[in-house]
């Protein structure tokens, strides 16, 4: 048997069931499908008239019309743009997935290419008017040709259609649903409008329909009253990302703001930009000045508006902004995007990653200028924004030094709650031969601010970050280092300021360390089951003890976030600190009984839990202890 090469053979009534009742998800968008083709009709006009005037036939405007008439039960969408011919309907509109528009598009070359706003790319658009109709007319004659060239083709989306010549006047086409009875809903001037407005307000033709004074047609309307309908334009025909941004005031801006986001606030910021080379888009991006009610729900809806050439795709495009920048709003136009054949789906492909890390760079350094330009509005954005922000050197790897130059803290330096000091700052600061960046993270600011950890550093004049943000764990352990700078965590390991202390401090520092060691095994022997180790600390000069945590143990804020979703954590203990300077310290070593010991060495541990803001086990067997020695 030889090789044979053969055809597919297609069920046409079938495929047409299956497009007409599996391709899309929601009915409303057979009138985003017909309009995008009606304004690709004009498109192609407007390009070939370029070369040949007299195809406008007099009658230069271009616009697109629906009408209902509801005695019928028909919407009719009229454009007068190129039309067709016999030929290109019998070959348009029988051949199913046989794009007209594709086919133009592939005649254009250069800067007609680039200027064109075509929108068409299956072939698959127009049946999608099946959907909600019965049967389906088009009327339609190609500019230049003589009236009596005019085509009417039918179908009930059976797999058949006739086609037969009719006289036409005006150049274009004209399609006339006939509802199903189960569509009716269709029939409603409001929930067109709505419809238009959603899908189809910025595209360059002007849409009309009759006028809200105006009512639908009937069947027993006259004539002469037919004749005074009013017609008016609903969308705005005007797509704010498209125009040059010298071209565009800054009250346009925050207008075209409250009316995609629902705001009504004007916008902190915003930045507009068209992309041309390997990726051509354009997109308008802004920041709110206020969070959402529902900014921590990282589940919810989110993401920027998706238009290809002006025509609505896509209400909350997520794929283009990483989850930690939320809170922007905006939209974004591409026609290098792949779309499902319905236009309702985004699919992942390398071009939507490309365009994902171009736009997050683009906030970022929006976010930069500002930090840069205007301190006072970033201290706002900051205020409204910062802990969401505080999510991305964990989340996006790639931008983490750019994130990390963008956050704000509270320090020692200023010791007010307000985060208004940079990585930077600090930097600018920071000691001769001070290698580190050190902060604290609490339950509070007030107990950051106030922890023996800080002791040592406002001792030797080094400046400490104060954290309390419910984040702040999480941001630290992804942060890490930040201009060739490491992160210290003081409440971790043990903390070496030899190189700030006089030689004769570091002799008394390890005279102290040996004459503890009797100390530290009682205290071990004391608290076994409450803490890893006992060790003598110079980090301390006012308080008595305190708590540490090994190198790489997880912080407290963590372990809390952790247990609250439900997740079994690896037991740690902490290292009890104690300052051997401290005249209770010194009080416990003298303590020759061994319950007095352990009470006292008890309700230091305990003070030092406090001090740290952990709960205590037993409140109540604290105030026991420490009313018993306050007696004393």
């Amino acid at each position: 048997m030889e090789k044979q090469t053969l055809g597919f053979q297609t069920e046409a009534k079938q495929l047409l069931h299956l497009m007409i009742h599996s391709l899309y998800s929601n009915k409303e968008i057979f009138l985003r499908e017909l309009i995008s083709n009606a304004s690709d009709a004009a498109d192609k006009l407007r390009f070939l008239a370029l070369d040949n005037d007299a195809l406008y036939e007099n009658q230069p405007e271009l616009k697109i019309r629906i009408e209902v008439d509801s005695a019928n039960h028909t919407i009719s969408i009229s454009d007068t743009g190129i039309g067709m011919s016999k030929e290109e309907v019998t070959d348009n509109l029988g051949t199913i997935a046989k794009s007209g528009t594709a086919s133009f598009l592939q005649s254009l070359t250069g800067d007609q290419k680039k200027d064109s706003q075509l929108i068409g790319q299956f072939g698959v658009g127009f049946y999608s008017g099946f959907i909600v109709a019965e049967k389906v007319q088009v009327l339609t004659r190609k500019a230049g040709l003589s009236p009596s060239e005019g085509v009417c083709w039918e179908s009930t989306g059976e797999a058949e259609f006739t086609v037969e010549p009719i006289e036409k006047a005006e150049r274009g086409t004209t399609i006339i649903l006939h509802l199903k009875s189960s569509e009716r809903e269709f029939e409603d001037l409001y929930r067109l409008r709505s419809i238009v407005k959603k899908y189809a307000d910025h595209i360059a033709i002007p849409v009309e329909m009759l006028s809200s004074s105006t009512g639908q047609n009937s069947d027993t309307e006259s004539e002469e009253e037919s004749s005074k309908q009013q017609f008016e334009t609903v969308n705005s025909a005007k797509a704010l990302w498209i125009r040059p941004r010298s071209e565009v005031s800054d009250e346009e801006y925050s207008e075209f703001y409250r009316h995609i986001s629902h705001d009504f606030e004007e916008p902190l910021e915003w930045s507009h930009n068209k992309v041309e080379g390997k990726l051509e888009y354009n997109s308008l991006l802004y920041i709110p000045k206020r969070p959402p009610f529902d900014l921590w729900n990282r589940d919810g809806a989110r993401g920027l508006k998706l238009y290809v050439q002006r025509i609505f795709i896509m209400d909350q495009a997520e794929q283009f902004l990483p989850l930690y920048l939320r809170f922007v709003k905006g939209v974004i136009d591409s026609n290098d995007l792949s779309l499902n054949v319905s236009r309702e789906i985004l699919q992942q492909d390398p071009v939507v990653d490309s365009m994902k890390n171009a736009l997050t760079k683009r906030v970022l350094d929006m976010l930069a200028k500002l930090k840069k330009k205007d301190k006072e509005k970033y201290q706002q954005f900051w205020d409204s924004f910062g802990s969401v922000l505080k999510e991305g050197p964990s989340e996006d790897l790639t931008n983490k030094e750019k994130i990390a130059g963008l956050l704000l803290f509270s320090t020692t330096h200023t010791d007010h709650e307000e985060q208004n000091q940079c990585l930077d700052d600090y930097i600018s600061r920071m000691q001769e031969g001070q290698e580190e960046i050190y902060y604290i993270v609490a339950e509070n600011f007030k107990t950051a601010k106030n922890s023996p950890h800080l002791e040592s550093l406002r001792k030797n004049g080094l400046e400490a970050i104060l954290l309390s943000d419910r984040i702040d764990d999480w941001l630290m352990s992804g942060l890490q280092e930040y201009s060739g700078k490491n992160l210290r965590d003081i409440s971790k390991g043990k903390l070496d300021f030899d190189k700030f202390s006089s030689e004769e401090e570091k002799a008394k520092n390890q005279e102290e360390d040996e004459k503890a060691k009797p100390l530290l095994e009682r205290l071990k022997a004391s608290l076994n089951e409450r803490i890893g180790e006992a060790r003598v600390t110079h980090r301390l000069t006012e308080s008595p003890a305190c708590l540490a945590l090994s190198e790489y143990d997880m912080g407290q804020q963590m372990r809390k976030i952790m247990e609250a979703s439900g997740q079994k954590l690896p037991e740690s203990k902490p290292i009890f600190e104690i300052n051997m300077g401290h005249a209770l310290v010194q009080k416990l070593d003298a303590l020759a009984d061994e319950d007095q010991f352990d009470e006292f060495a008890e309700l230091l541990f305990d003070q030092a839990c406090l001090a740290e803001g952990r709960q205590l086990d037993d409140p109540a067997s604290f105030i026991r202890l420490m009313n018993k020695w306050l007696l004393n």
